[in-house]
């Protein structure tokens, strides 16, 4: 599998995580504190593994390679 995620989408993909995270923690006794919690997880794992499915889809790669 080819990284198609990298430099300052790889970083504003680890911001967005850490807020959505954050959002979901504090209200996950509410709906849409558990689907702000599940979609900052799948964020996160697409910055940590440089690699993600939308971008593949549309060809896009952010990768400075």
């Amino acid at each position: 599998m080819d990284k198609n995620v990298g430099g300052l989408d790889r970083a504003m993909r680890t911001v967005l995580a850490v807020a959505l995270l954050v959002f979901g923690y504090r209200n996950r006794d509410r709906t849409l504190g558990t689907l702000a919690f599940v979609v900052g997880s799948d964020v996160l794992a697409t910055a940590l593994i440089q690699r993600c499915p939308v971008n593949a889809l549309f060809g896009i790669d952010t990768c400075s390679e």
